[in-house]
């Protein structure tokens, strides 16, 4: 029996930990692979265990009582520990196999990752692969997460990185408004022209058009008549003939491949060294994410090398 009740207890810490640090039991069900009841019991069982209340809950959320708070980063410990045993228990196995959950920007996930994937489980069938695509930061260690991909320089100390190759990032619009409107020959002559911009989902900003001109980068803002924060839906309008707009150029690939798009202003296209993988400490070993940070880095050299996904 006693064994019993500390395996209850084991269970029903690690559901704490992960539904403090993700604020409800929908989504600390999501990361544990489970349904939200189990997630619910396991943390009442154990508040009537320990005898205090974790949480106050409300209609939206969980938040933690001030018990809960001294409680949760020991459990956040436990949960660690757990998964460092699980990581370890992989790593002695030589071929990759289990789950590998992986986070990235949409637009990343959908024209370079997810494209990838069906190569990459090919040559490792034992892996499970689950991709979660969002432009809000996750944040690793909180969420099970064992490899994100992420635009911007890494902020977090517990996470081991990786640079991946570099992408290009260019003007582009439709043929049809290029033969109504003329092509411009240097970034000066966008303000006579209809553009599409960017804003940023997390921050609201936008983005500031960057280009190479005599040896040094500038940056412009122009004034547009449409903004959207989808990188997808900037280049549907450009393709549909809503002026000129910036992209990555592996995003707009398959546009240019159909003729729908050209380049503009490509003599002032940059490159960013931005995106990089991340990985916990606690993933070093894992078979699975050294197998993937390989076939991601070549996927990525490859979009590099050729302007196409692998």
């Amino acid at each position: 029996m006693a064994e019993q009740i500390g395996l209850e207890r084991l269970t029903g810490l690690i559901a704490f930990a992960r539904a403090g640090s993700l604020g409800s039991y929908t989504a600390a069900a999501k990361s544990l692979s489970i349904s939200p009841s189990a997630v619910s019991k396991s943390v009442q069982r154990l508040e009537r265990q320990l005898g205090v209340s974790l949480f106050t809950r409300t209609t939206r959320s969980l938040v933690l009582t001030p018990e809960g708070r001294e409680l949760h980063e020991r459990a956040l410990g436990l949960l660690r520990a757990a998964e460092e045993i699980e990581q370890m228990a992989m790593a002695a196995r030589s071929e990759p196999s289990g789950p590998l959950r992986i986070a990235a920007p949409l637009p990343i996930g959908i024209h370079l990752i997810a494209p990838a994937l069906p190569a990459f489980r090919r040559l490792h069938p034992r892996v499970t692969v689950d991709l979660r695509l969002s432009d809000h930061v996750v944040d690793l260690v909180a969420e099970g997460i064992d490899i994100a991909v992420r635009i911007g320089d890494p902020v977090d100390s517990r996470l081991l990185s990786r640079r991946l190759a570099p992408h290009r990032l260019c003007c582009f619009a439709s043929p049809a408004y290029l033969a109504e409107r003329g092509t411009p020959a240097h970034p000066d002559e966008l303000t006579g022209h209809d553009t599409v911009s960017l804003r940023y989902q997390n921050t609201g900003r936008m983005l500031r058009w960057p280009f190479r001109i005599g040896g040094r980068e500038i940056e412009l803002v122009p004034p547009s008549g449409m903004v959207v924060d989808v990188s997808d839906a900037l280049v549907a309008m450009l393709a549909a003939g809503g002026g000129i707009g910036i992209s990555a150029s592996f995003i707009a690939a398959p546009h240019v491949a159909r003729g729908a798009l050209v380049p503009v202003l490509a003599d002032f296209a940059v490159e960013r060294h931005t995106v990089t993988a991340l990985w916990p400490e606690s993933r070093r070993a894992n078979p699975a994410v050294r197998a993937f940070l390989a076939h991601l880095s070549a996927a990525f050299a490859t979009e590099a090398a050729t302007g196409a996904p692998a």
